[in-house]
């Protein structure tokens, strides 16, 4: 196996090209550094990507000229680059991503990921991020990859043959982590209501972050859940010991949780590292809303910025300003809904930290609809529940009152008769 160093793999990086760099956990921090470091000889490179963690240097106000950034999910490392012009943003369901590739739409002229060292027979693994990075490894003219001894080998659809790159580079660092703080007190009261709203035997899709986090720790007297979801954390590997996640009743890939991609701590990665009764496979499979909907009792949990009390659903922005993406929440939130016994719900605080309602009469100018009211049925605060289903939008304003900010009812009450005059 001949490996080269960074610098040597990313000289295959010409002026104009689109390269498609690893994301979450998985950025290959080698070849980002050093595809970064020749700014001074590169013009108008895009790079393109979902989250990444870690920093993105290519990004700086001093590369302009060198790198355009254009995001399939907007990270924290490259918001203020997008504020000032330096980036722009594909706004496109997680399910579809890949097909942008395959079918040429947005064209792959080099991909950067990182990769398990090659195993006895030559096959590396794309460990925590196979999601749409595997159309994008498929698809391009060229691939270089980082090999980490650190990533976790995964089950599913991101082995590759190390024949398929045209340079290697070592590395043997740790991937980054996120630390799972306890819940506070309102985390937790919303956690409970959402873990009544689950029946045992359901199939569940949640994200990263403390809600979800929340409903996990309520969930530890279920029986029989299932995992189908885009990400996964800490909290899943928890049920799993506890026996409450057993997979035995869903109806795809019976006994095994599936994912795209996984964020978390080291614990993490070494609960997926070489374990069968997980697999990783391509977002397209994964988020796509007719196996979604095979799955009985599919319960999809999300979150929202804001969400008006028609049941608009903000999740992709503050006004005009990007914050993340569409990401995969319209896939399962529609999946879910058509699922036998199914259940989409949207779970947040009332307020912001700073006090501010999340239930609002409109959302903001430039706010993006991620979900449409057309598409609502749950939506939990700390308050309670609203089942928006089969309600009107007179009905559904009242339902989002009870559940809003007792501060901030009277005003929605106001903003509420101004609208449909009763």
């Amino acid at each position: 196996m001949n490996t080269v160093s960074a610098r040597e793999a990313v000289q295959v990086v010409k002026s104009g090209d689109r390269v498609f760099v690893h994301g979450m956990a998985a950025a290959p921090k080698l070849l980002i550094e050093a595809l970064t470091e020749r700014a001074g000889e590169l013009r108008n490179v895009e790079l393109i990507h979902l989250h990444t963690e870690g920093d993105a240097p290519y990004s700086r106000p001093e590369h302009k000229d060198s790198f355009f950034v254009n995001n399939l999910f907007v990270g924290a490392n490259v918001r203020k680059a997008l504020d000032e012009g330096r980036a722009d943003y594909v706004p496109v369901f997680l399910s579809e991503i890949p097909a942008l590739f395959r079918k040429g739409v947005l064209p792959i002229d080099v991909a950067m990921i990182q990769v398990t060292p090659p195993d006895k027979h030559g096959f590396c693994s794309m460990g925590v991020s196979v999601d749409a990075a595997l159309a994008a490894v498929q698809t391009a003219k060229v691939v270089i990859a980082q090999l980490n001894p650190k990533m976790p080998r995964t089950h599913g659809h991101g082995i590759i043959h190390h024949s398929k790159f045209a340079a290697m580079v070592e590395s043997d660092y740790e991937l980054p982590t996120h630390a799972v703080a306890p819940p506070t007190e309102t985390e937790q009261q919303i956690g409970d209501l959402v873990a009544d709203l689950i029946p045992d035997g359901a199939t569940l899709q949640m994200g990263i972050g403390a809600i979800p986090n929340a409903v996990l720790l309520a969930l530890k007297n279920h029986k029989k859940l299932g995992i189908h979801t885009e990400m996964f954390s800490d909290g899943v590997v928890e049920l799993v010991e506890h026996g409450v996640v057993t997979n035995e009743m869903k109806t795809i890939e019976r006994g095994k949780i599936i994912a795209s991609f996984v964020s978390g701590s080291k614990r993490l990665y070494d609960f997926i590292d070489d374990n069968p009764s997980v697999a990783l496979l391509d977002v397209a499979f994964v988020n796509d809303t007719a196996v979604i909907r095979r799955l009985p009792k599919m319960t999809a949990i999300n979150s929202a910025i804001e969400i008006d009390f028609t049941g608009q659903v903000c999740a992709d922005s503050i006004g005009e300003r990007l914050f993340s993406g569409v990401g995969g929440q319209m896939d399962f939130v529609r999946g879910a809904s058509l699922s036998e016994g199914g259940k989409p719900i949207f779970a947040l605080p009332a307020v912001t930290n700073k006090g501010i309602s999340r239930i609002v009469p409109h959302l903001k100018q430039g706010a993006g609809v991620v979900t449409t009211r057309a598409h609502m049925h749950f939506v939990v605060t700390e308050y309670g529940v609203a089942d928006l289903y089969g309600k009107n939008l007179r009905q559904r304003a009242t339902e989002m009152i009870k559940i809003a900010h007792p501060d901030h009812r009277e005003e929605l009450e106001k903003a509420a008769f101004a609208r449909f005059k009763r």
